[in-house]
């Protein structure tokens, strides 16, 4: 009986806690992912039409709802609806010549076949390579705090570095990274970042499927068109002249024409006491004019000033962008409307921010809602904002990311992206439970998705952020019905045109998840507690530089 009453007072307490959430009407969040993902829209393209048409919606959507506008500062030092977001766009002129060198014999090399290299990203109007040494630098990490230097003093200048793609532990499942789960020093883009840093000519990738989580065809699709960044002061500090990939049978051979064991190097690029080795007597050589010019996209941000502490802020993110106008499907639709990706995510933040800016008291921390462009394309909007943002980072509370939320029905957990741990992600595991909903976590940490989604430009700086995603054990359906649903739309729908609102969508669970959502940001602009990662994390140092900023 003790037991029973216990139970019965805890849900009693939960119940009333949960009651104290602003209800989220799910027929408006239909029609705001109707609306978004319509035809009229044109798939929500940065630098076409429909951005224009986006960033008005969601303009005023904003100032309907409430908020005031919280992004560039105008001539009359007023804030506008909108930050300003310049992109570059490059793209290789015809087709590149590409060719390796063994002994001073060359063999031409064919773009996608076993080499994909991208337009240059680091300012360069052309890229002019002649017979460059190649050094194989294990997995391209260089961690001071786990005390691993793949690198260990090789100079890379006027040489093209060749690594793995993934952690030193994803085949082993254990060491100095934590195990299968990726961590920031696995994804690509770290690896060609710290190839900049360490004064390389160009940076290879070896395409392996299983650490990449995807094929060959992925990479050469992904990596031969047109390649967007953010307008950087000094874009050749974050990229090194030449960025590309090898195809993993090829990189094999070159190896073994070099002298050398692809698989025995890779083991013992697995330790700390790996070595950086050159391939004797292989060079590469490459040849291709580069278009580039700079696009501008926009941000779009409300906000809400906090009443005692309004340099303190707390960020709620969506990406508003999709693809656009595109090839045509079977049925000849070129719109690739994004419902669900992001038209959901999208929807939900103005929803927040509506509830928010009726709700009194005021924060005395403020909040902002920012709806970011550029996703699609690499996180470039989130991205954009990180490195000039119109908000302090050392005094933002916290990151809670919103992309491709579930229109249907509710479910009995929820998950995130990727496997960080940090205290931001304990506040939200004890805020769900109020609502029943636990924890389930990313299923495949090990394909990296913690750094695909708009929080991690954040992260890598060091502020708490996590990307929340929906459940798939389903209250109608469970685990079967969740599962089937996510494969299918992953199958049918996902970057299709296909993605488009459905009459049938119940948008009940989404409704539920915001009061959760709405809940743990509230106690985070309510309150004066600051998150941090865990004593283990890569971002936790950048975090704690910032201390200082925050007593």
């Amino acid at each position: 009986m003790k037991l029973l009453a216990a139970s019965l007072l805890s849900l009693a307490v939960s119940s009333a806690l949960a009651g104290t959430a602003p209800r989220f009407d799910p027929q408006q969040l239909s029609e705001m992912v109707k609306t978004l993902s319509s035809d009229e829209f044109e798939g929500r393209a940065p630098a076409s039409a429909g951005e224009t048409r986006t960033v008005e919606y969601l303009a005023e959507q904003m100032r309907a709802a409430g908020l005031q506008p919280g992004g560039d500062l105008g001539a009359d030092g007023k804030r506008g609806w909108t930050q300003a977001v310049p992109l570059l766009r490059a793209e290789i002129v015809g087709a590149p010549s590409l060719s390796v060198a063994v002994g001073g014999q060359p063999q031409p090399l064919a773009q996608g076949g076993q080499i994909a290299v991208r337009a240059a990203l680091d300012g360069s109007k052309a890229v002019s390579i002649a017979n460059a040494p190649l050094v194989f630098a294990g997995y391209g990490v260089k961690a001071a705090e786990r005390n691993w230097d793949d690198f260990k003093g090789v100079d890379l200048r006027g040489k093209i570095a060749v690594v793995l793609i993934n952690d030193p532990d994803f085949e082993t499942g254990q060491g100095d990274f934590g195990g299968p789960a990726m961590t920031y020093y696995g994804r690509w883009t770290y690896k060609y970042e710290e190839a900049a840093r360490q004064g390389a000519l160009g940076l290879l990738i070896v395409h392996e499927t299983a650490p990449a989580s995807y094929g060959w065809a992925t990479v050469k699709n992904s990596n031969t068109n047109t390649m967007f960044d953010v307008v950087r002061e000094q874009p050749g500090a974050v990229h090194p002249r030449m960025e590309g990939w090898l195809q993993r049978d090829f990189a094999v051979d070159l190896f073994r024409r070099a002298g050398l064991d692809f698989e025995a190097l890779k083991r013992q690029a697995q330790t700390r006491a790996f070595q950086p080795v050159e391939l004797k007597g292989v060079t590469l050589s490459a040849d291709y004019a580069v278009d580039s010019k700079v696009i501008t996209s926009h941000n779009v941000v409300g906000r809400i000033e906090g009443r005692k502490r309004p340099d303190e802020t707390v960020i709620y993110t969506a990406h508003w962008d999709h693809l656009g106008v595109g090839q045509p499907d079977a049925k000849g639709d070129r719109i690739y409307n994004g419902a669900v990706d992001n038209a959901t995510g999208t929807a939900a933040l103005l929803a927040l921010g509506r509830a928010f800016a009726h709700a009194k008291p005021r924060p005395e921390r403020s909040l902002v809602f920012l709806a970011v462009t550029a996703e699609e394309k690499g996180l470039l909007g989130s991205e954009y904002y990180a490195s000039r943002p119109l908000y302090p980072l050392a005094t933002t509370v916290g990151v809670i990311n919103m992309d491709a939320l579930n229109p249907q029905g509710p479910a009995h957990d929820f998950t995130i992206s990727g496997s960080a741990k940090l205290e931001l992600l304990d506040n939200l595991v004890a805020t769900a439970k109020r609502w029943d909903l636990r924890y389930t976590p990313d299923s495949k940490p090990e394909a990296g998705y913690f750094f695909r989604s708009d929080h991690f430009p954040f992260a890598k700086r060091g502020v708490p952020a996590i990307s929340y995603g929906s459940g798939n054990d389903w209250v109608d359906g469970g685990v079967v019905a969740g599962k089937a649903a996510g494969e299918a739309y992953t199958a049918d729908r996902y970057h299709q045109p296909a993605d488009q609102w459905e009459a049938s969508w119940t948008f009940t669970g989404m409704s539920r998840e915001l009061q959760v959502l709405y809940t743990l940001g509230s106690e985070l602009a309510h309150g004066k507690r600051w998150p941090n990662w865990d004593a283990g994390s890569e971002f936790r140092a950048a975090r704690d530089a910032s201390a200082e900023q925050r007593k």
